[in-house]
């Protein structure tokens, strides 16, 4: 069986800047993976298991007021009860405050800002789907 991978997009808002220049906090990033992390748990167990911990997280470049991020994972390892887990994001769109207050663009490339890895885990009681070992 292929392990599942889900992806979400959202733009990051005022209400998610946190320091000077509308800079958004590294967290809401991390926010954005456990709701990927979620997704993934659900497709492969029916249930939304724990976050156990984080293995690494790198913040590669910022992220701003106005930006459209894409938040992508997988699972790549599978155990009786842990899930272990990839994830990357990447700003699609960026708000472009420099040309006027409204103005924003699509990017040719996407800039990987975060990358991480870490494990969640589903009680053996709560998978509620089979999978061929």
């Amino acid at each position: 069986m292929q392990l599942p991978k889900a992806m979400i997009r959202i733009r990051m808002s005022q209400g998610d800047a946190h320091y000077g220049g509308n800079l958004v906090d590294g967290a809401r990033i991390l926010q954005l993976f456990g709701d990927v992390a979620t997704e993934l748990l659900i497709r492969y167990d029916g249930d939304e298991g724990l976050f156990r911990a984080y293995d690494s997280i790198e913040f590669l470049a910022p992220v701003f007021a106005g930006d459209y991020i894409e938040a992508h994972g997988e699972i790549v390892e599978v155990g009786r009860t842990s899930r272990k887990m990839k994830f990357e994001a990447y700003k699609v769109i960026r708000s472009r405050p420099d040309i006027n207050d409204s103005a924003a663009e699509v990017l040719e490339e996407p800039i990987l800002v975060c990358k991480a890895s870490g494990t969640c885990v589903v009680p053996k009681d709560k998978q509620r789907y089979k999978h061929e070992e």
